[in-house]
């Protein structure tokens, strides 16, 4: 993780990293103001605190009350040398916990990641450097020995060679990368979260039987995402990007809409109209791409090949964006490398979602089979110790797909989770099932998985698919657990060179009756292809381009975002919309109209709701505030503090709209309980002279909003490079 310092008044310094700041001062006696604890406080609150992290999650996984747990740190400083500390530990426990669970909450405090830090003993390397911006990659792994390297299943190329052609492919954009954390919980399963240090919104998950290999699959994912430009999906670009000669890639081209909304016509075939306008209620508006919001300048749409005739097919970016996520989106030392890749990652969603969905009861992997790769057989055995039953299963529907799936049952909480692969090698598909069932997870995180049922509807719901695409927890029926599988354990095998796997895997698409359609990114230095396979690869129903789009953003973020200089007309109008609009009240403010603000503040927790309620305060209509006030404190998910203001203000709104009360004869109590600042802000919304309370001006500049200027400096350097390119 980047920390950033900026030096402040006299002593006092400040730290930020993510959406974060910490302060720090000396005290008095050392020439500080005495305003903040020093940096060496929180150090010694950090163990302290990290030890009361574990013992609350050990206890909210078994329901035991941490009411009357108290933990305490002393620190015991050697005399001769103050560098020599003990840190003493005490939990104060009561009566009523069983010895058993006395004892997990000390092991737990063993887990401590602070103290484990600092028993191991980090190496600290202080160099100079021109600029810190500058300085765009740190080094992720040790240098590649000419002749030597570790060749994997799949990769053209040694592990260690492909990640210092990605690392440095990174540091060419001037991408900081850094390795946020690792996972190694059972031997040969590997995961970490790498993220970019100036941008963290932009971050991947690697997995893999090793540590290099798992650094290969998240910068690997990295480098993709860029490509596809995921990590911008749905978001803002900003006006400037919006009007450049390009938004998303060089060779993208514009549509203008007919004056009756039709869809252009060239844009996509007669296939893909077939499948997403099937009823002919598909408009051009549902088209307008979320990231530059210009209606004026038309669709945006990109190129891809189909692949039965090579032809060159334009897909809108908005389609690509509402539908398809991640999926089918892949990078490589090589293309056939990169196609593999992404034609298995097609597979395994599809074909999960046709297991889950149909309820299909999947055959076992006999043992003898699965005695053929020991580093697999080690990983399920070191999880069935720690008390969780594994079922390893052939997912190829009878040999059909390379597909394989890892199901791990929680009896502790009755919980199951079905990971699934996919590779043209079984062994490379049952490593990527387990890997993935492991991926960023600890124990305890396994706790989190949901219950099976025999609630057929509550399994097919699409939304339960897209949980399933996300992380892996959705739903999964009773059903699938059945000793009598719908098919007969097949020992498919796929492999070969990877130009002859991909033939393999393109040729099952097209016995399908599958149309495939490839675009290949090759600007940054590494072969990156996005594969679309209408009707099959979609995350998103279609109906979504029609009902659930997320080009929604364009009725609301220009007044969003100019809020506080909206007339009462135009706030009228605004909540009008949204109230026409059914959409969920506790839809957030981000996703609804694109833009990331800080989590932290009062925008970063703005629902419809509050802002329905902020305007109708505005506008001084407090029947409707108060009907509104009551929803918030209902189903209120925001901070304490702002749950407290609400119910100032409820009460301030009861005495309004009570011919019979006045204010002025409660103003002291509500003082005493709600605060001398909150009640002039709540007496100020509720009067009119306070607008908005909490929500800091911003506009369609994005001022003010430094978490969204981050990822658009991000997406800069990308569209930078693309641009260079050009003008080479």
């Amino acid at each position: 993780m980047e920390i950033k310092v900026n030096f402040l008044e006299n002593l006092r310094l400040e730290a930020k990293f993510d959406d974060f700041t910490v302060v720090t001062d000396q005290p008095i006696r050392y020439k500080g103001d005495g305003s903040a604890p020093s940096p060496f406080d929180y150090f010694l609150a950090s163990s302290a605190l990290c030890a009361a992290y574990f013992v609350r999650v050990y206890c909210i996984a078994r329901d035991i009350p941490t009411d009357n747990i108290r933990v305490s740190q002393n620190n015991i400083v050697d005399p001769e040398n103050r560098y020599n500390q003990i840190f003493k530990i005490q939990v104060e426990l009561p009566e009523n916990i069983s010895a058993k669970d006395r004892e997990g909450i000390l092991r737990a405090i063993e887990r401590c990641t602070v103290k484990k830090v600092v028993q191991t003993g980090p190496d600290f390397q202080i160099e100079t450097v021109e600029n810190l911006e500058q300085d765009a990659q740190a080094l992720l792994m040790g240098d590649v020995q000419e002749g030597s390297g570790t060749y994997i299943e799949g990769k053209d190329l040694p592990l260690e060679q492909t990640i210092a052609n990605m690392t440095a492919i990174l540091a060419d954009l001037g991408m900081k990368i850094e390795i946020a954390s690792w996972r190694n919980i059972v031997p040969h399963v590997w995961s970490l979260h790498i993220r970019d240090a100036a941008s963290p919104m932009c971050f991947t998950n690697g997995k893999g039987a090793t540590k290099e290999s798992a650094l290969c699959s998240a910068l690997g994912e990295f480098i993709e995402r860029l490509n596809c430009n995921f990590f911008y999906n749905d978001q803002f670009f900003g006006e400037d990007i919006a009007n450049s000669d390009f938004v998303h890639y060089p060779n993208e081209k514009w549509f203008k809409p007919s004056a009756d909304d039709a869809l252009p016509a060239d844009i996509l075939d007669d296939h893909c109209l077939a499948i997403y306008n099937p009823d002919n209620e598909l408009c051009a508006s549902h088209l307008i791409d979320t990231n530059s919001g210009n209606t004026e300048r038309g669709i945006v749409a990109l190129p891809y090949v189909r692949q039965s005739d090579n032809q060159e097919v334009y897909f809108p970016s908005n389609l690509i964006e509402n539908l398809f996520l991640s999926n089918g989106m892949s990078a490589g030392n090589t293309l056939p490398e990169a196609q593999v890749q992404c034609l298995s990652e097609i597979f395994e969603r599809a074909v999960k979602k046709e297991i889950i969905e149909g309820e299909i009861a999947l055959p076992d992997v006999p043992d003898e089979v699965l005695s053929k790769y020991p580093s697999l057989v080690e990983g399920v055995k070191a999880l069935e110790a720690q008390g969780f039953p594994v079922l390893v299963k052939d997912a190829s529907l009878g040999g059909r797909f390379p597909v394989a799936c890892v199901t791990l049952m929680n009896p502790r909480t009755g919980g199951v989770f079905a990971s699934f692969g996919a590779h043209p090698n079984l062994e490379v598909a049952l490593e990527r099932s387990l890997t993935e069932l492991l991926q960023g997870r600890s124990f305890e995180g396994l706790n989190d998985i949901p219950q099976p049922t025999f609630n057929s509807m509550a399994v097919t719901e699409p939304n339960n698919f897209v949980e399933h695409f996300i992380d892996s927890t959705g739903l999964v029926s009773w059903r699938f657990f059945s000793a009598k599988s719908d098919y007969e354990f097949n020992e498919w095998n796929f492999s070969g060179t990877n130009e002859e796997e991909a033939t393999t895997l393109f040729g099952i698409l097209k016995d399908m009756g599958k149309e495939v359609y490839m675009a290949v990114y090759e600007d940054l230095g590494a072969p990156v292809c996005r594969i679309l396979v209408p009707g099959y690869s979609e995350v998103y129903p279609v109906e979504d381009l029609v009902w659930d789009n997320t080009n929604m953003a364009l009725d609301y973020r220009e007044d969003i975002l100019n809020l506080h200089r909206l007339t009462d007309d135009q706030l009228s109008a605004l909540v009008e919309r949204l109230e026409d609009s059914q959409l969920d009240n506790y839809l957030d403010i981000t996703t609804l109209i694109g833009v990331e603000f800080d989590d932290n503040t009062e925008w970063g927790q703005l629902t419809i709701l509050e802002l329905k309620l902020l305007i109708h305060l505005a506008l001084q209509q407090h029947e409707e505030a108060q009907e509104m006030v009551e929803m918030f404190l209902q189903y209120n998910n925001n901070t304490v503090e702002r749950g407290l203001f609400y119910r100032a203000v409820s009460a301030v709104l009861e005495i309004a709209l009570d011919d019979e009360l006045q204010l002025e004869d409660y103003l002291t109590n509500f003082n005493r309980m709600f605060g001398d600042d909150t009640m002039q802000a709540v007496v100020g919304s509720v009067n009119g002279e306070v607008r908005f309370h909490g929500l800091t001006p911003t506009n369609m500049q994005l001022e003010g909003l430094d978490r969204h200027l981050r990822l658009i400096e991000s997406y800069k350097k990308l569209h930078a490079a693309r641009g260079a390119k050009i003008k080479s």
